[in-house]
């Protein structure tokens, strides 16, 4: 039977750990401390797994380790550590992994290096190791693999073999769970794969797809991605040409969506671990390899400009409604990179309090989502998760769409002459929208 080790319990990693642990033995494994006790004391602070499904398949003990002569074969469960000791006894090692970009949106690999050498310190022969992290073609075979060869001294494809199963995980989102979103496998031989395809297909009840080669599934995970991104850089300058023109850009699309053809993408803020980042490992793959990729760079330079041109929108609406700049209060609504998520890593509204600050406002930023610990310690940004009683403000940026913010009567906190600026296109009432 096949002992299933998670490396990394983020976003991607708690979920499908959870779920392995419905039909196998599971060690959950994170360097985070923090990470680990609360996810022993049954909370998920990223609020992907609920309390009662998380406490279903906790075990108090590392499973691998349980004597058989006094438990089933088939039990299974999860069991959370951050000792290296308690992945020996593994045999199907999935890393999920963040993939960043550095502060020239360059690949950053080293959290992929880092858990290659973990586990390549208790690989053993005939181990699998199923990368999950999205990367660019070729990462799995060339950079994670030479990793594990040299800590472990175990050849590749002879000794211990590898897979690539891109994550599909879709933050906040209870609809489409881990489950429910049709997987996409791949083995560094065509034995392996099936093998790989086999154990994801014993959970996965929306079914597999066993890709040909490992790169093909890379290359597949980071262009659906792509796409999204330039689909919606296409309606951000949309926006753009629609603001300068006065039309109604979300009347625009309503009206264009009556074809059943066309995509339903809407203009906003474009980040978070996936869309603002994917693009940007595909680029620097091609251009290694001396193409230089034109609409993908366009449409992350559109999108990574939204902020600023957020901003200068929320000024010039302010200014047409004689309101003075400069001291200016702004309640800005939102702090994550997407609706009714905690998530903030790579959050864009972060661009849009930054530029509005050029203007020298006074910005208190209210999000009942994000932890203001998380947005100090990543942006250096106040973020506070009540909104201020009696207080009122000349201008409020709705800037992400969290559930809560439809039920606040938002004039209660605006000046009189003040106004409303809506990036999501949410609000009933408001004096501009992107």
């Amino acid at each position: 039977m096949k002992k299933i080790a998670v490396i990394g319990l983020g976003y991607v990693g708690l979920p499908l750990a959870r779920l392995f642990a419905t039909k196998y033995r599971v060690v959950g494994f994170d360097i985070n401390q923090k990470r680990i006790e609360e996810l022993r004391a049954g909370k998920d602070s990223t609020l992907e797994v609920e309390k009662d499904i998380l406490q279903s398949v906790l075990v108090a003990e590392n499973p691998f380790l349980m004597q058989t002569e006094n438990i089933s074969d088939t039990f299974s469960g999860l069991y959370f550590s951050n000792q290296l000791s308690d992945l020996e006894e593994a045999n199907f090692y999935v890393v999920t992994v963040p993939t960043p970009v550095d502060k020239n949106n360059r690949p950053d690999l080293t959290p992929l290096y880092k858990s290659s050498e973990t586990v390549g310190k208790v690989l053993k022969k005939g181990d699998i190791v199923v990368y999950e992290s999205t990367v660019y073609p070729g990462v799995t075979e060339e950079e994670c693999i030479p990793v594990l060869e040299r800590v472990s001294g175990l050849k590749f494809n002879v000794d211990f073999f590898a897979g690539y199963s891109p994550e599909r995980i879709n933050p906040g989102d209870k609809e489409h769970t881990v489950e429910k979103i049709l997987k996409v496998t791949s083995g560094s031989t065509p034995e392996i794969g099936k093998v790989v395809d086999d154990i994801y297909k014993t959970v996965i009840t929306a079914g597999t797809h066993l890709a040909p080669t490992i790169r093909v599934a890379e290359a597949a995970k980071v262009i659906e991605n792509s796409q999204r991104d330039i689909n919606i850089a296409f309606v951000n300058e949309l926006a753009k040409i629609f603001n300068i023109l006065d039309i109604d850009t979300h009347a625009v699309l309503e009206a264009a969506g009556t074809k059943w053809n066309f995509l339903p993408f809407k203009p906003g803020l474009v980040g978070g671990h996936c869309i603002g980042v994917d693009p940007y490992y595909l680029a620097q793959k091609a251009q290694e390899h001396g193409y230089h990729p034109e609409i993908i760079l366009a449409g992350r330079r559109l999108n990574d400009s939204m902020g600023q041109y957020v901003a200068s929108q929320v000024v010039k609406t302010m200014i047409n409604k004689n309101i003075n700049v400069n001291g200016a209060k702004i309640l800005n609504l939102g702090i994550t990179f997407k609706e009714n998520c905690p998530d903030v890593r790579n959050t864009k509204a972060v661009d849009v309090i930054r530029a509005l600050a050029d203007y020298s406002v006074e910005i208190f930023t209210f999000d009942p989502w994000a932890n203001p610990e998380e947005v100090k310690y990543e942006y250096n940004l106040e973020s506070h998760s009540e909104i201020e009683t009696g207080e009122k403000y000349d201008a409020i940026v709705l800037t992400v769409a969290h559930n809560e913010f439809l039920d606040i009567d938002l004039k209660l906190y605006l000046k009189e002459g003040g106004i409303i600026y809506d990036v999501k296109g949410i609000l009933k009432e408001c004096d501009s929208r992107l």
